[in-house]
């Protein structure tokens, strides 16, 4: 399971989706028809992808922080990209509750473009540097530096329900396949008051 997932599911008490044993998907876009349980999303790529919603499908948002909240013992999720020094670029910083410290800690692959990775981490060490700060991240087995940029967008997971499924809101769905080929969402991120899930 990709560590944002279950970071995500684990805070919204989704049982259903937490095993390894069926890959997950994600899909990113912005809802383009609501009916029912089916939420179809225009992708990046431009296909239409029908979501179910099932009754264990939990929505949520993300609330605005700004760099000056992120500090040292904070645990956090981002997504970055390597340069060519080996420091990790972030393009995005998820501030996670106490309640998650631990969960999905590690280094993975990511799909945001290449060389990119999810880091979930805890911050040891902040420092300022001229275009933002750099934060010293530490994990089971490894360590890395994150260089965040000023506009990065930081942001924290806060829970949402249905009012949220409004077309041409910014969405990212994470859920899985069935036999029936059907994907059924486990988790959906919406935009809300102007706050984009990271794309």
């Amino acid at each position: 399971m990709r560590p944002i997932l279950a970071l995500l599911i684990t805070l919204l008490a989704v049982p259903a989706i937490a095993d390894d044993a069926t890959p997950s998907a994600r899909v990113r876009g912005s809802i383009e028809q609501v009916a029912g349980d089916t939420v179809t999303i225009l992708t990046r790529d431009g296909q239409h992808q029908a979501v179910l919603i099932g009754p264990d499908t939990k929505i949520g948002a993300l609330r605005q922080l700004t760099l000056a909240d992120v500090k040292a013992g904070d645990f956090v999720g981002t997504a970055a990209v390597k340069g060519s020094d080996g420091r990790l670029r972030a393009l995005e910083v998820t501030v996670l509750p106490e309640a998650m410290r631990g969960l999905g800690e590690g280094q993975h692959p990511w799909d945001t473009g290449p060389d990119s990775s999810m880091t979930n981490a805890t911050v040891a060490e902040v420092a300022g540097n001229p275009d933002g700060r750099t934060l010293q991240l530490k994990y089971k087995g490894g360590e890395a530096t994150l260089d965040v940029p000023a506009a990065t967008p930081i942001v924290t997971p806060i829970p949402g329900d249905r009012s949220l499924l409004v077309v041409g809101k910014a969405v990212i769905a994470f859920g899985r396949q069935g036999a029936d080929g059907k994907l059924t969402a486990g988790y959906l991120s919406v935009e809300k008051d102007g706050i984009k899930p990271p794309m």
